[in-house]
């Protein structure tokens, strides 16, 4: 079983900052990409930035320059730095991370439940 936990979701006002983390955790022998999506009310899911397990990072266009991801591959952790805030920000962010798990070791998607980011103009 594996378990992918985000937090550090919250209201803030446009132009602020707000950090999320994600956690992978239980029967894990590998931590491959990892990555975040947002989904807004009404609309489908997008990928906002995604790291390898060599650092490897990939963004949206429409956060590039102002969101920043990490990874902490010891802790099986990720990050997401988020400034300059805008309202259209609004979403549901979720992680997502390919785990290889015992015993065949290959690698599977698992997401987490998701955390409200709330923008305000």
């Amino acid at each position: 079983q594996v378990q992918v936990v985000e937090s550090g979701g919250g209201l803030v006002q446009a132009g602020g900052s707000l950090r999320l983390s994600c956690a992978a955790s239980g029967s894990i022998v590998s931590v491959g990409v990892m990555s975040w999506y947002r989904q807004a009310p009404g609309k489908q899911r997008d990928l906002v930035a995604s790291i390898t397990k060599i650092r490897t990072t990939n963004y949206a266009d429409s956060v590039k320059g102002r969101f920043a991801i990490s990874r902490d591959n010891a802790r099986n952790m990720m990050y997401l730095e988020m400034n300059s805030l805008k309202p259209e920000d609004t979403a549901v962010y979720y992680c997502k991370a390919a785990v290889a798990t015992p015993p065949s070791n290959r690698f599977n998607d698992f997401w987490g439940q998701g955390t409200q980011v709330t923008v305000s103009s």
